[in-house]
């Protein structure tokens, strides 16, 4: 890639190897510029190294056959090792003709492409760690002015800005030099400024900072232009439109979708644009069914400018996101019914089990978060709608409340904007939910009202039930169990009518944690027992797991230790089978409890310990802690 620093390093590591000994007979550079207009050729680069070698004048060879002949035979002659840098190739033509003839000597080239059809030994550079970013943009500003004190005094602008520069060594050295130029300015405003654009490349290149130490320009935009106009149409065209993919990294069957194109010419396409550094395939994705690849972000900014630059280009986009929204839409349905499905149903296509459904969907949220946001506009909003539906499911097993509020107020506003009043119900239901579990109670009662004043208005019975439903849970949070008891009842009264068992038997389970809170010990028991004959009547493990946990619980407070116990036991089972790390940490933790209750404290901590490892593989650290600080008080 353009700009990454391979000059800087070659001639680093020649000054390093000739200091150190290494080549006594010193070293020999020349600049190919094989992505200006006029490239170097190899005939007159072989002139250069011969001036280099003292052969000039009169000395000369007439013919260029004679001059590549006293070139090698020099180099043959040549006792002392000897590293020729030839740097900036962009065709092997370039380079080639100027191989020594002996292995006595060593070559180091330096290309924005991969030589992959020579036996050549390949160092792939990436950009800078964020500490050694922050490093070079000090270290430009105290070697011009060692009173600059931005540094010290701003260091989180200063990482910002290193993060807008892409890590990119020229765009950090062009910061740099913009900064020296602003001084006293503050490195904020480099950073505000940068953040107003799309495109950085042109704010980047904005005024004139001058040279590096090798004399070139210190421009960005020039460098990524040269490489893309290089591309071939179709690798071109991939380019423009892997720009435009949500999240960072982009799946081969993403990709296809994007493209338009089958999997097998989409990935030869990517391995095609990967040899010009333009794009990289994920470390440790090299055996998966699926690489992943990813466009460094200055890159990712140019490309898309180019689609916005041309009517014709941009329609190309739009389509372009419209085939890959389609495409998360179906992958995401297909592991939401493999997330929800129960024995006896028809088997969900696609994933072939819950885990695999789960590893898809773990890899893609942050793309999937992204594509919901699409929603904003009109001609993605049916789309997006669809697809935060089927994230909702995933959202609240992970428990990444934040992306479930984003999510659902996405599509909310896409449905309300397209006059959907019945998805739009959906969408406030579904941000009610994730406001709950942020706690955020007030607002997720709220949300549900309204969902459920929408439900009303359309005769949505089904959806009106649902969000009885999740309207009662909210309440029951912010301590008002009896208007929970009543929304519970409405709820299961209008599931029971409908037919719905599997929501009738979460009513029974949620009606039971208000009956408990208002000291209805008796109903609550009764209507936990309800709610577990449900769920195993359906198949639905999972479910029965949650009910024998509450159960428990319940027969704990009623003085029915033995019961408790085994009926934690069961939810335990349950848990662990689904990889419910959180709902194995609540258990466990209540199991905890009664065993610290019953005078045994070896098993108290013990359980304690195992709950607070559960918390931790569910990403629940405060949880987590909470059950390692109880287990301590045991010791």
């Amino acid at each position: 890639m353009g700009g990454i620093g391979k000059t800087a390093l070659a001639l680093e590591a020649a000054h390093r190897a000739c200091a150190a000994g290494w080549f006594p007979g010193g070293a020999l550079f020349v600049d190919l510029r094989g992505y200006d207009d006029d490239p170097v050729t190899a005939d007159q680069a072989v002139l250069a190294l011969l001036d280099a070698l003292g052969v000039r004048g009169p000395d000369l060879p007439a013919t260029a056959t004679g001059q590549y002949d006293t070139y090698r035979a020099l180099l043959a002659a040549r006792r002392e090792r000897t590293l020729l840098i030839l740097d900036n190739v962009s065709d092997p033509g370039q380079f080639l003709p100027l191989l020594p003839g002996t292995d006595r000597h060593r070559v180091l080239v330096t290309s924005r492409e991969r030589p992959d059809a020579l036996p050549v030994r390949r160092i792939d550079l990436d950009p800078l760690a964020a500490a050694e970013s922050v490093a070079l943009v000090t270290r430009a500003l105290l070697d011009a002015d060692e009173r600059d004190d931005r540094p010290a005094r701003e260091p989180e602008a200063l990482r910002e800005l290193a993060d807008l520069c892409g890590h990119l060594p020229l765009a950090l050295q062009i910061a740099a030099a913009m900064l020296r130029r602003r001084h006293p300015r503050a490195i904020a405003s480099l950073v505000r400024d940068i953040r107003k654009t799309t495109d950085r490349t042109p704010l980047l290149d904005g005024g004139p900072v001058g040279t590096d130490q090798y004399g070139r320009s210190l421009v960005l935009r020039p460098v990524l232009e040269t490489s893309y106009r290089r591309l071939p149409p179709g690798q071109a065209r991939l380019l423009r439109l892997l720009a435009l993919a949500p999240g960072t990294e982009t799946a081969t069957w993403t990709v296809a979708a994007l493209t338009g194109l089958g999997w097998e010419a989409a990935l030869s396409l990517l391995e095609d644009l990967a040899a010009t550094c333009l794009v990289t395939r994920v470390r440790g994705t090299a055996g998966d069914a699926d690489p992943r690849w990813l466009v460094h972000d200055l890159v990712r900014a140019f490309a898309a400018g180019v689609v916005a630059a041309r009517p014709d280009l941009r329609e190309e986009g739009e389509e372009a996101r419209e085939r890959a929204l389609g495409f998360y839409v179906l992958c995401a349905h297909m592991a939401d019914a493999r997330l929800r499905w129960l024995p006896g149903e028809p088997e969900p296509e696609l994933f072939a089990d819950r885990a695999r459904a789960l590893a898809w969907l773990d890899r893609e949220r942050t793309a999937l978060v992204a594509a919901v946001r699409w929603a904003a506009e009109d001609r993605y909003a049916r789309l997006s709608v669809q697809l935060a539906e089927y994230l909702a499911e995933y959202l609240e097993w992970r428990r990444y409340f934040d992306d479930w509020i984003t999510v659902a107020s996405a599509a909310r506003d896409a449905a309300h904007r397209t006059g959907d009043r019945r998805a739009e119900g959906v969408g406030w239901d579904y941000l009610g939910l994730a406001l709950r579990h942020a706690g955020r109670t007030d607002e997720a009662i709220d949300a549900h009202l309204r969902a459920l004043g929408l439900s009303r208005a359309e005769g949505h019975r089904g959806g009106e039930a649902i969000q009885w439903g999740h309207l009662a849970n909210a309440l029951l949070v912010a301590g008002r169990p009896e208007e929970a008891i009543d929304a519970h009842l409405r709820a299961r009264t209008l599931h029971q009518t409908h037919g719905h068992a599997q929501a009738e038997a979460d009513e029974w389970n949620n009606l039971a944690l208000s009956l408990h809170a208002v000291g209805r010990t008796e109903e609550a028991i009764d209507a936990h027992v309800r709610a577990r004959d449900l769920y195993l009547a359906l198949g639905d493990r999972h479910g029965a797991g949650i009910a024998w946990n509450n159960l428990a619980r319940t027969w704990e407070a009623a003085g029915l230790t033995a019961q408790a116990i085994g009926a934690y036991g069961n939810a335990l089972e349950v848990q662990r089978e689904f990889g419910d790390w959180f709902g194995a940490g609540m258990t466990l933790g209540n199991l905890a409890g009664v065993h610290a209750a019953t005078g045994d404290p070896v098993r108290a901590r013990a359980t304690f310990l195992a709950a607070a490892d559960a918390y931790t593989r569910a990403d629940a650290p405060a949880e987590a802690a909470r059950c390692q600080s109880r287990a301590d008080t045991l010791t």
